[in-house]
């Protein structure tokens, strides 16, 4: 049941979203790019009992992810803006998105964050 209510919730933030993105893409946007779910994923995580310490791993994993979000989210606008196929603009970003935490991977070596 506690599932349901999660999915649900979270369910209901991203349509709010993308209904008020339907007449406001810039608003939709501002709103999407929050740290919603992060947060929404920290309130489960805590409400579960989940440790500190493991609250802050996973923010840890957030921080470490946004570059190649922020990778993906800019080649998929630009090859929107381009005319390039929607499907097309989404393998493309994802491609960038995978590409940025292999270099990521690489130039950290573990060194600086241990995300093993």
């Amino acid at each position: 049941m506690y599932t349901v209510v999660k999915i649900t919730i979270s369910a209901l933030v991203i349509g709010m979203i993308t209904a008020l993105a339907k007449h406001s893409p810039r608003y939709g946007g501002i709103i999407a790019a929050l740290p919603l779910i992060s947060l929404l994923s920290l309130f489960w995580l805590q409400n579960q009992g989940e440790r500190a310490d493991h609250l802050s791993q996973f923010l840890y994993g957030v921080l470490y992810g946004l570059p190649s979000t922020i990778v993906l989210i800019f080649v998929v606008a630009v090859c929107l803006k381009h005319s390039v196929p929607f499907f097309l603009s989404i393998v493309l970003g994802i491609g960038g998105w995978g590409l940025c935490l292999l270099i990521q991977k690489f130039l950290l070596s573990g060194a600086l964050l241990n995300f093993r």
